[in-house]
């Protein structure tokens, strides 16, 4: 048999059970293998990978949407427990059959870059991991499980982290202050069980490292993660340009709210980095964009129509299926995220919307992930299809800016004139806000994965943490709560369940600068060259695709004192607007 049927949709499996795909993957290891029948061959591999990806996506989906569901708990952990475990061992097998073959084979014509992925791949494979990745999956779902029940009683509701961070953006200081004193004790009354799980996954982290012949965990994320572009030292640099042309730009806008605020100093309840909430200096009612899931969906429709009708048109379709779910409710998993299901080529975004307008950026944001998903969906192979994740959020973080001229009711969006100038000055000081905060993040894991003796020690992290912020994040009083900032770690979700996930950001977000400025003097142009760049999926190095969507891979001080000048005087005009 030279080929296989694969199942057309996952409901007609049963994804929990390694009996399910076994069959498939043994046909693919004892087929003969030859010239002549090699892209039959990927592609039944292909197809494979795509019924796999799209089981474990929806499983993750429906344990995020309720994190209290101990049957959806269940499957999840019967797919990292009995599926994961046997398909890394199989995949490992056809990866090396694959590699056999003379890379010059017509075949591999177009599969340059997945095969030197899948080589890296390969070679960083250890059969004695796989027990440890499935540890490391639990340890991570047991993050979720914490974060995502802590609740509160609020004005006589009970409300979950989420509906609580809506009030750290209320223009009532007492009120912000309340929110936010009301969200570190529930993080500080679980500081001792996120302490301990922490350091069993620095355990564990290490040993996989250590399995692989690598001298620490981050040695090991760099290669797991396909950094062939850039070395930790490129972050270091980057750390340092953030320090020399950032930091001095947040602190003008910290200071600029602080005097017009008439306050003596900024508290930690005026900017929470890690929820993106920096005080609205701004007269008028907070921004309050929509109510409720629907209103959501509409407005940004009509944003994509005016946008761009095919995206509009991408985002309809997302609708129509029933894969955006949007709103925040209790025991729902933290965050938001833009899930790939690979089977229908469709994308699935979940998030906790309150109500604000970090939703909407959100919205945008996550909406961005969903078009590069339809736009690599007529690339042949599934591992074409799968872009480095640097360039990823370029596709999420240039959305946000490519529809910010669009927010406001006139076009169909959330807000009127002033109000939408004062929600685009909000994203742009936020940007400048973000890079130092990642900065932080970023930081502090190149010292944890690079000491791990040392990270076993919580006090010793907090050290760490607390050192990385006072360095990147500038005049903030938080004399009384020390504490709070120490462990502040223990609220970046990453930290804990993606390590070394965070840079990405800080790179993508210097090329979605790029973006937005060849876009401000040519819109149809930049827009036509970031859809063209996503359209190449994983095909392209990720320099070739920075540049396919007109931006240089770089993030040296020069770059980005030009981008944040051109932020601060783009914040100039929108501020005239939101005067006049």
């Amino acid at each position: 048999m030279d080929t296989f049927a694969i199942p057309s949709s996952v409901e007609a499996i049963d994804p929990r059970r390694w009996e399910t795909f076994a069959p498939y993957f043994a046909d693919l290891q004892e087929r003969p293998l030859t010239s002549t029948n090699l892209r039959q061959w990927l592609t039944d591999w292909s197809d494979l990978t795509r019924l796999l990806y799209e089981a474990a996506s929806l499983i993750y989906i429906e344990k995020s949407l309720d994190t209290a569901d101990e049957e959806k708990e269940q499957a999840f952990l019967d797919l990292i427990d009995n599926v994961f475990p046997e398909a890394q061992v199989a995949a490992q097998a056809l990866k090396e059959r694959l590699l056999a073959f003379d890379a010059n084979e017509a075949a591999l014509q177009d599969m340059s870059l997945v095969l030197r992925n899948m080589r890296n791949e390969a070679e960083l494979f250890r059969e004695e991991n796989v027990p440890l990745f499935t540890e490391v999956s639990k340890l991570e779902n047991e993050y979720d499980k914490i974060t995502g029940g802590l609740q509160a009683i609020w004005d006589g509701e009970e409300k979950n982290l989420s509906q609580l961070a809506f009030f750290l953006n209320d223009k009532d200081r007492d009120v912000r202050q309340k929110a936010w004193q009301t969200i570190a004790d529930l993080w500080f009354s679980q500081r001792e069980p996120l302490n301990k799980l922490y350091g069993q996954m620095l355990k564990v982290r290490q040993q996989i490292a250590q399995n692989a012949g690598l001298p620490d965990y981050r040695a090991y994320a760099f290669r797991e993660k396909g950094r062939f572009d850039y070395t930790p030292e490129d972050c270091l640099t980057f750390h340092e340009a953030i320090e020399t042309a950032v930091v001095p730009a947040l602190r003008r806008i910290l200071e600029r709210k602080r005097t017009r605020l008439g306050y003596g100093h900024l508290r930690p309840w005026d900017w929470v980095p890690e929820k993106g909430a920096l005080v609205d200096d701004s007269h008028g009612d907070p921004l309050r964009p929509y109510q409720g899931q629907d209103a959501l969906i509409q407005h940004t429709l009509n944003i994509f129509n005016q946008l761009d009708p095919q995206l509009s048109r991408y985002f309809a379709t997302m609708a129509e299926d029933g894969l955006l779910d949007l709103d925040t409710r209790a025991g729902k998993a933290l965050g938001g995220y833009c899930s790939s299901l690979p089977l229908r080529n469709r994308p699935y975004i979940f998030m906790n919307g309150v109500g604000s307008h970090d939703d909407v950026q959100t919205m945008l944001h996550e909406a961005g992930h969903a078009f590069h998903v339809f736009e690599t969906a007529e690339l042949p192979l599934v591992w074409q299809t799968d872009p480095p994740m640097e360039f990823c959020e370029v596709a999420s973080m240039s959305m946000e800016l490519l529809a910010s001229p669009y927010l406001s009711a006139q076009h169909g969006g959330f807000y009127t004139s002033p109000q939408a100038a004062r929600a685009r000055i909000e994203h742009l000081e936020g940007i400048i806000a973000f890079l130092p905060y990642m900065a932080v993040v970023d930081a502090f894991q190149h010292w944890v994965y690079t000491h791990p003796q040392e990270a076993a020690d919580p006090n010793l992290c907090d050290e760490a943490w607390d050192q990385q912020w006072q360095r990147f994040i500038p005049d903030v009083d938080w004399t009384g709560h020390e504490v709070s900032r120490k462990t502040g770690w223990h609220r970046k979700p990453h930290i804990f369940t993606a390590p070394f996930y965070y840079i990405e950001y800080g790179m993508a977000q210097i090329g979605a600068l790029q973006v937005w400025r060849n876009s401000l003097t040519d819109r149809a142009s930049a827009l036509n060259a970031y859809r063209r760049a996503l359209s190449l999926g994983g095909t392209k190095t990720l320099p070739e695709l920075f540049a396919s969507a007109g931006a240089e891979f770089r993030f040296d001080t020069e770059m980005l004192s030009e981008l944040v000048a051109l932020v601060e005087q783009t914040t100039a005009e929108l501020e005239k607007s939101v005067l006049s």
